[in-house]
């Protein structure tokens, strides 16, 4: 939702960065610890204001690609994508930062997972005698939450993911969780095949309720729950043994990865549409994928299960 930040203290900027700066690095720590490899930085700028920090590893022992990406950019006009629901704020300057990554483990039994939190505010332009944020009409909002994409399904993986989202939001309200379960499901949904992209997550946006500070907090607690929402399932699937035939369905499966981040991944489409850096944008997807023809899995196979089993939105904490 779109809201003013005159309950629970006025964004601070340089709190965010801190903390999403820092949670990169927490994790890109973590993640060189399962695998052993060491990620690359670039560190780039983007013309019309700001930049960003990636980090990168490619072709590791357990991580074929990973992606840990930092921005903060700003601009003088909101693009199109930015605007489409809300043309009140067609026109605007705007700043967004946040932390976004996927992983895309080389076992076929490791899912792939997926985590954003970002903050975004569009400056108003009536500023009040105090000049803060209260006086104007600053629109601004927090968003986020991640995902898992497992190729081959673990109920036990799935109920230890779930758990840990709803962790991450039970301090601040029992109704949030189911309510961002929702949003995931729905969300990072392929409309054109009539088929989850995952087992989902928690997934929100336009979130200001409360204020800054109780956003914030929810924001922070979601971020600091992924390395024990993921690292357990990476740790123990990694190492199992696996065949071509798990690599072609691996192969398979991403590329509706590849299909969802193209057509209707917001994120994607507003980098680009902002200018961003292509490679950190583009870096969301698998190096190999797979496209065949009105495929379909044999009945009963590990592979239709997770058609079955798992690909249908349920409540895996029931």
């Amino acid at each position: 939702m779109d809201g003013p930040a005159a309950v629970g203290g006025n964004p601070d900027i340089a709190a965010i960065r801190a903390y999403l700066t820092g949670l990169q690095q927490r994790i890109v720590d973590a993640l060189q610890g399962v695998d052993g490899g060491t990620f690359r930085r670039d560190e780039w700028a983007r013309a019309e204001g700001g930049g960003g920090t990636t980090m990168w590893l490619e072709d590791g022992t357990v991580l074929e690609r990973a992606g840990v990406l930092f921005s903060q950019v700003a601009g003088r006009h909101l693009p199109a994508s930015a605007t489409a629901q809300r043309p009140q704020l067609a026109g605007r300057a705007w700043e967004a930062l946040g932390v976004s990554l996927v992983i895309h483990p080389r076992n076929p039994h490791a899912p792939t997972v997926h985590l954003n939190v970002r903050f975004f505010i569009a400056p108003g332009s009536a500023a009040g005698a105090s000049g803060d944020a209260a006086a104007r009409d600053d629109v601004w909002w927090f968003g986020g939450g991640m995902d898992l994409t497992p190729h081959y399904g673990y109920v036990d993986d799935a109920r230890h993911f779930h758990a840990a989202c709803r962790d991450a939001l039970a301090p601040f309200g029992a109704e949030l969780h189911p309510r961002f379960k929702r949003a995931c499901d729905e969300y990072f949904y392929l409309r054109h095949r009539h088929e989850a992209r995952g087992i989902g997550g928690i997934f929100y946006d336009d979130f200001s309720e409360g204020g800054f500070v109780q956003a914030f907090a929810m924001t922070r607690s979601v971020g600091d729950h992924f390395i024990p929402a993921y690292l357990p399932i990476l740790e123990r699937r990694c190492n199992l043994p696996y065949g071509q035939r798990e690599r072609d369905f691996q192969a398979c499966r991403r590329g509706r990865y590849v299909e969802f981040n193209l057509v209707w991944d917001r994120g994607t489409l507003f980098g680009l549409q902002s200018d961003g850096r292509t490679e950190a944008i583009l870096l969301s997807m698998p190096p190999q994928a797979r496209w065949r023809y009105d495929w379909m899995p044999e009945a009963g196979s590990p592979e239709a299960r997770l058609y079955t089993d798992f690909l249908p939105a349920r409540d895996w904490l029931a």
